[in-house]
């Protein structure tokens, strides 16, 4: 008998556009089973004895959210030994990715447990709660903009264009631009100053592309479409070789006003993530020494 792929159990479960967007079906599944086991104890648990974070049960849970969130932050420290990982032998990075998802979430719902599902009163303890519930949320916000992001760049532009080079090909196109306009008849250097100059000078980000990342490029182009109509056909071809450097630098733009969103999500949950590792470390050191 042929069985039915994990993917399609998913799909069945879950729905078809959850299941797209699970990369591991494997690691959904041991976070799902987790979470189950995880709500069943804590049932559990609740029958028999009150949970308290400084009785045996919530030191318990206390104990298995530090080590997953502890693990979960060796994700930063795999990816700048990444060489040196390989040549150790402790594996491809998309494993501990998987596992910085999953057990960071695993970790959220083991510290709610060790709560007691309350806000803790301590001002170490508050500030550890509320920063683990925002490196979860800011998290779950990255995945979400992971996914997002690179599928809308491709479904919608024709290039491709790394983040850090993005400087380097805007000056690589108005240098050919300048080129080409030194050569045009005076309508079409006039456009070039008043509509095209001030695009190639430097990155600009829009928020439409967020909106429509094709809408906000050929509402742009359109201006074109009333000069050409105007030239004769030698500075038709010059408009039509501004017209796509400009057309470039457009989708320049849109790369640079999403791929910057993701930067600016690394400043956002890197730190709070460190953060919060910090204050796990002083809140476990504070209890063993107690």
């Amino acid at each position: 008998m042929k069985y039915p792929s994990p993917k399609k159990w998913l799909q069945v479960l879950f729905g078809a556009r959850l299941a797209h967007w699970v990369d591991s079906p494997f690691w959904f599944r041991l976070f799902v089973a987790s979470g189950v086991l995880c709500g069943l104890v804590y049932s559990l648990n609740g029958v028999i004895a009150e949970i308290r974070p400084y009785n045996l049960w919530g030191l318990t849970y206390g104990a298995l959210a530090a080590i997953l969130m502890a693990g979960a932050g060796f994700l930063g420290v795999r990816r700048r030994i990444n060489r040196m990982a390989l040549r150790l032998g402790l594996g491809r990075a998309q494993p501990w990715l998987q596992f910085h998802i999953y057990g960071g979430a695993l970790a959220a719902l083991l510290m709610f447990m060790h709560t007691g599902f309350r806000v803790p009163h301590g001002v170490l303890t508050w500030w550890l709660w509320l920063l683990t519930i925002m490196v979860t949320v800011s998290g779950l916000l990255g995945v979400i903009l992971q996914k997002w992001i690179p599928k809308i760049l491709s479904s919608g532009l024709a290039i491709e264009v790394l983040y850090e080079r993005i400087p380097e090909l805007i000056v690589e196109l108005r240098e050919k631009a300048n080129a080409i306009i030194q050569t045009c008849a005076e309508p079409v250097r006039e456009f070039y100053r008043k509509e095209v100059a001030v695009a190639l000078a430097r990155p600009q980000p829009r928020f439409i592309y967020y909106i429509d990342i094709t809408g906000g490029i050929h509402r742009r182009i359109k201006q074109f479409d009333y000069l050409r109509g105007l030239l004769s056909g030698e500075e038709k071809e010059k408009l039509d070789q501004l017209q796509a450097f400009y057309r470039t630098k457009l989708e320049i733009d849109a790369h640079y006003t999403l791929q910057r969103t993701l930067r600016w999500w690394l400043l956002l949950h890197v730190p709070l993530s460190l953060a919060a590792l910090m204050l796990m470390v002083i809140h476990v050191l504070a209890v063993w020494y107690y």
